[in-house]
């Protein structure tokens, strides 16, 4: 089975970092994996996304032209990635800062005030999980064992306080409902 990601918002919103985590998470279930990050030229503010895809088999391509899986930050990313997910497939959208609703009716939405969240709870860097939290706990994909060994890979040495910030995020979003 492959399940290919699309995460997609503005430039320092962790776009990347999310799509690290879940590269990482999918070698610690001994997963195939590729991790292809895209940003404008303006990184901060500009728009961001990156492609994943894990599979039990090796995998052909790292572009995600149609996701099964599509997790948004904000409102261009649903209006540009919207009509490419698979039918079935999932939208996880920051409904703190996308308003409007997923349109189609062939896919599963989840909306989680990611945004909100991590203002409210102390970690506002850290959305980006709050939503990867929710979006693994829906999908059936949250072994807090793999969780944490990737969040290990992920968080910096330099920085290694943000771990518990980050498995704090991932666990609200996976409490979220």
């Amino acid at each position: 089975m492959t399940t290919r990601f699309l995460i997609a918002g503005f430039g320092g919103q962790g776009i990347l970092f999310a799509g690290k985590f879940l590269v990482n998470k999918g070698m610690m279930e001994g997963k195939q994996v590729t991790w292809l990050p895209s940003y404008g030229p303006e990184m901060r503010g500009g728009t961001a996304n990156c492609s994943v895809v894990i599979g039990d088999e090796p995998v052909s391509s790292p572009i995600v032209d149609h996701p099964d899986v599509l997790m948004v930050m904000n409102l261009p990313s649903l209006d540009k990635y919207e009509d490419a997910v698979n039918p079935g497939g999932w939208i996880f959208v920051d409904s703190t800062l996308i308003e409007r609703k997923v349109r189609r009716q062939d896919v599963h939405a989840v909306y989680v005030p990611a945004t909100r969240m991590a203002g409210e709870n102390g970690v506002t860097t850290l959305a980006n999980m709050i939503l990867s939290g929710a979006m693994l706990a829906r999908l059936g994909q949250y072994e807090p064992e793999n969780v944490e060994a990737a969040l290990k890979k992920v968080v910096s040495v330099k920085h290694p306080e943000m771990y518990d910030f980050n498995r704090k995020a991932l666990e609200m979003g996976r409490n979220f409902e």
